[in-house]
């Protein structure tokens, strides 16, 4: 049996995306620069799917720039900001993914200033804290609408009607949420909204950012001038198509695919904590339908997740674009976990092919798994 609780890190391509992309791999595989019949047949295929993406968070489908991943959205739309005002302060969160922080990083070396909000236990990020942080030379506020480990929901909507009340660009980093929770752009007041394919079922190596009308950026990418002159690379077709594919059927899903994994979800943490010192991580409610996420006391967490796979389930510890590192999640450490019980993290994240049957398989693994950890760890009080 082989097992598959690691959604968050990526997603398998549904089979009607495939479909949807196989032809434009041989058949339709013109160059949507080109003036002819190959070319304009891509270039409809581009924009039909600039359509589909931007009706998921209720944009227009001008608003919508394609990319090669949510990194580079992230990218694009932080140091597309920095470039254009050429200085400035960014206000941003401690718990954001690394391609927020590092872009972050980046741009203190060149000078400009960046405040970290702090987050509470449950990694909630306090809209006063960002409103009093505010400067007269704040350019862009960016706050991750769900986060990748703990699946804590933030208060985007009012983060952003702060940001419009103070004319200050708002970003944030929706590769978790888009397809799994409801998103307007429009209602929850969001200038720049970062999307990834592969988190929805689609291709890995294309995303978008969503860039609202009348915001203007610097461009990070030169050349030919594509994607409005943002983003310049012969477009991936293949992958844009399948990209809107998988949009268009987790907008239709959406709301049946999350009834389905709250419960497994619900599930899944109730059993858990029932094993002697485990804890839940994020927020108990404010959470993603298909998230939760543990740590467990006196177990390292690479062990954990070694073990399970030598079981068949796949699951992750930490951030898993980070997992390989030995340093504790940043995120845990922003909750005020400690970094020895950070070590023991654990995510289980769902998706729409797992069944209550799998979930009854972890349930009776787990438990046995952090048994023998225990049995011969320095750090559990014998």
């Amino acid at each position: 049996m082989r097992i598959y609780f690691d959604h968050s890190a990526t997603t398998p391509v549904d089979e009607e995306v495939v479909e949807a992309m196989l032809e434009y791999f041989g058949k339709k595989f013109g160059n949507a620069s080109s003036l002819h019949s190959f070319g304009r047949e891509a270039k409809s295929a581009l924009e039909e799917s600039r359509e589909k993406v931007a009706k998921i968070i209720n944009a227009d489908a001008n608003e919508i720039i394609f990319t090669g991943s949510g990194t580079e959205s992230d990218n694009m739309a932080i140091k597309g900001i920095a470039f254009k005002n050429g200085s400035g302060h960014i206000i941003t969160s401690r718990i954001e993914h690394p391609a927020v922080l590092e872009t972050c990083r980046y741009l203190e070396k060149k000078g400009f200033d960046v405040t970290y909000i702090p987050v509470d236990k449950y990694g909630m990020v306090d809209v006063e804290k960002v409103e009093n942080e505010i400067r007269d030379n704040t350019i862009l506020i960016s706050i991750m609408h769900a986060n990748n480990e703990i699946g804590t929901i933030e208060p985007i909507e009012e983060i952003g009607k702060i940001a419009r009340k103070n004319n200050i660009i708002f970003h944030t980093d929706a590769v978790q949420s888009v397809g799994k929770i409801d998103i307007d752009v429009k209602k929850m007041n969001i200038d720049m909204l970062s999307i990834s394919s592969h988190k929805i079922y689609g291709p890995k190596g294309v995303g978008a950012l969503y860039i609202r009308r009348g915001i203007k950026i610097e461009a990070i990418l030169h050349g030919g001038g594509h994607e409005y002159g943002l983003r310049s690379s012969t477009e991936n077709i293949t992958g844009i198509v399948g990209f809107a594919k998988a949009c268009e059927i987790a907008e239709k899903r959406m709301k049946d695919d999350a009834i389905k994994l709250r419960k497994m979800r619900d599930r899944i943490i109730k059993k858990t904590l029932e094993i002697e010192e485990s804890y839940l991580t994020g927020h108990p409610e404010k959470r993603l339908p298909n998230n939760a996420s543990f740590y467990f006391k006196g177990i390292e967490g690479e062990s954990m997740v070694l073990m399970l796979d030598a079981k068949g389930i796949a699951v992750s510890t930490g951030s898993a674009c980070s997992s390989k590192k030995l340093q504790p999640s940043h995120v845990l450490l922003a909750t005020g976990i400690k970094p020895e019980d950070a070590h023991g993290s654990l995510r289980v994240t769902l998706g729409r092919k797992n069944s209550e049957e799998e979930v009854d398989y972890f349930l009776e693994v787990l438990p046995e798994i952090i048994e023998k950890l225990r049995e011969i760890s320095p750090m559990w009080r014998k």
